[in-house]
């Protein structure tokens, strides 16, 4: 699925959109250059579930954990990562849950320690705004997708399946 969001508060309204379709679980890899947007994606999965204060990036403490209602949410950025073997020092396998929704910023960096995620997502700076692509790699992001895509077609998002 191909997105184009001209604006943040548009990109924020469909992290809104994805927070909702994941329903609180799996695991989503959010790609793109520094300035992105994948913090501000990150923002609107929160707000789906009640989150309305800042989010910032966990830039150097590598994760930060989210209790919002019966849903966890790990939102982590491995920019930092030295090595993906830190990873399991940190006790990282715990916050991956089937139970939990985890985020993962910069997920090259964790490259073959972490699971397939169900979903990819790689952001691009478009103009004033971004483009987003995502790619599902399980059942469960598959299903994710189509809820999206309803979503998508019932607002002025520019779409391509």
């Amino acid at each position: 699925m191909y997105v184009i969001l001209p604006d943040e508060q548009t990109q924020v309204a469909f992290g809104k959109a994805l927070g909702l379709a994941l329903k609180g679980r799996g695991q989503v890899h959010l790609e793109g250059e520094l300035g992105a947007g994948k913090t501000t994606l990150t923002r609107g999965v929160l707000r789906a579930y009640g989150h309305e204060d800042a989010v910032k990036s966990p830039t150097y403490t590598l994760v930060e954990p989210y209790e919002l209602g019966d849903v966890h949410i790990q939102h982590f950025d491995l920019y930092r990562l030295g090595d993906p073997e830190e990873l399991e020092f940190m006790g990282a396998r715990d916050l991956l849950g089937d139970d939990q929704l985890s985020l993962i910023e910069w997920p090259s960096r964790g490259a073959g320690w972490l699971p397939i995620p169900d979903l990819n997502v790689k952001l691009e700076v478009q103009d004033t705004g971004r483009s987003a692509w995502l790619e599902a790699n399980t059942d469960w992001g598959r299903l994710v997708l189509t809820q999206l895509a309803d979503w998508a077609a019932n607002r002025d998002f520019s779409t391509t399946p």
